[in-house]
């Protein structure tokens, strides 16, 4: 017994010195400096008070602090790990226009953003964010729904729907508006593709892309491009009001009968949501093999146009890893005529191989990114900040009925302006239950 109680003694005293041996993570001193991307305009602008926002997106502490006179930040004890990191400053019109003798009429936001960032004992000394101003839309990307709900119970993908609104105080036509579906890598992992340090696809290396450009901050790529129709003036959209433009423009709650002549029905109507009031209906059917036996065409909805597709019909993706955005030709661009390229293979692309719109960031009114709703689940980032330098999420994911929705910022003799930094995190609630031309 003795001999017994000494070796189980020996045991626990190596046991414990091998403990002591294991190296601790130590916590860093983190140094953030923040710059205008423009070296002429940031000789004129402020560099105190800009906003900093630090997300630790494993534990999910966050943090805000404000820059000094030099753009500077510092932070004591900060865990190594991986970080959101943004910034932000809005400089009034009447102030930016006394800065810079340049004229505008609505406030200026610039934003800077580095996104999934391993901050470690080498690096965090060493953070720089450039910031970048973006433009204040009229129209908005108000509400999209692409979690869909329920696969059983309630109506799968069939429900979703992207909803557009009037920010201004005058009317606006829908007409030759564009939406577009975003692609981009949805991961950090692969070899079989260029990337940029940020695990994006390096567009600059896809097949007979001009070597005097910058395809990844300049141009946004979607898969999927559609726009609403009309002669110019024939879908006028009221101040305060909204379009919403709907996978398939039925009542989703009752039973309908689908292509094949099946019926289609939810199990549980509440689940779901009634989109035959929608505006605009996507409706693939006239151009596919085998068309969905649910994309069926509520003839008095009004069909967008169908410039590119992904898939069988608008069928967003629900788990949220891809980024909208809105525009509208300047007069001078045709759309229809932009370049189109393949993704940035290391291998040489086929000869079939997909190509896609390379549209000018110049011309996007507005753009959203959506992210998965866990960090571990995020994806490379695809829109750069001066459109988008945050994301949104619903925090239930994949089919659970909830929408993300844009906040009220203000009410003004009845009508309601929305809330627009060109940062998602900030401008983005959810709904539980999706919910067409509803307000947060």
């Amino acid at each position: 017994m003795k001999k017994l109680l000494i070796f189980l003694l020996s045991a626990i005293v190596v046991s414990g010195c091998k403990k002591n041996q294991e190296p601790e993570i130590q916590p860093v001193g983190l140094k953030i400096a923040i710059k205008y991307a423009s070296v002429e305009i940031g000789k004129k602008l402020p560099l105190l008070d800009i906003k900093i926002d630090i997300k630790n997106i494993n534990t999910n502490v966050f943090q805000t602090l404000k820059t000094d006179a030099t753009g500077r930040v510092s932070l004591s004890g900060i865990a190594q790990g991986k970080y959101d990191i943004s910034a932000s400053i809005t400089i009034s019109a009447a102030n930016y226009t006394s800065l810079t003798g340049e004229i505008v009429d609505k406030p200026i936001i610039f934003n800077a953003s580095s996104k999934n960032l391993t901050i470690t004992q080498s690096n965090a000394g060493n953070i720089q964010l450039n910031l970048v101003s973006g433009t204040i839309g009229n129209w908005l990307i108000k509400q999209i729904y692409y979690a869909g709900s329920n696969t059983t119970s309630g109506a799968s993908f069939r429900d979703q729907f992207i909803e557009i609104y009037n920010n201004t105080d005058s009317v606006l036509y829908a007409d030759s508006l564009y939406i577009g579906e975003l692609t981009g890598k949805q991961n950090y992992t692969g070899s079989t593709y260029y990337t940029q340090p940020n695990g994006q696809y390096d567009w600059n290396k896809s097949q007979n892309m001009p070597s005097n450009i910058d395809a990844n901050n300049d141009y946004v790529y979607p898969r999927a491009l559609l726009m609403i129709p009309g002669t110019g003036k024939q879908y006028p959209v009221q101040p305060g009001k909204s379009i919403v433009i709907a996978q398939t423009a039925i009542n989703h709650k009752a039973p309908f009968t689908g292509s094949d002549g099946k019926t289609i029905t939810a199990r549980d109507p509440s689940l779901t949501i009634d989109l035959s009031g929608a505006d605009f209906e996507a409706y693939y059917a006239p151009f596919l093999a085998k068309p969905l036996a649910s994309d069926v065409d509520n003839p008095a909805v009004p069909n967008v146009e169908v410039l590119s597709y992904f898939g069988t019909d608008l069928i967003l993706d629900a788990p949220g890893r891809t980024g909208y955005a809105i525009f509208k030709g300047n007069g001078i661009t045709e759309v229809k005529k932009l370049s189109q390229f393949p993704y940035p293979t290391v291998a040489v692309p086929s000869s079939g191989a997909d190509k896609y719109y390379q549209i000018p960031n110049k011309l996007i009114i507005d753009a959203v990114e959506i992210q998965p709703s866990t960090a571990s689940a995020r994806v490379p980032k695809k829109l750069v900040a001066s459109l988008d330098a945050g994301y949104t999420y619903v925090p239930n994911s994949s089919y659970s009925s909830q929408s993300v929705v844009r906040k009220t910022a203000a009410t003004e003799n009845g009508r309601i302006s929305l809330k627009d930094t060109n940062n998602s995190t900030e401008d983005f609630d959810y709904f539980t239950l999706a919910n067409p031309r509803g307000f947060k």
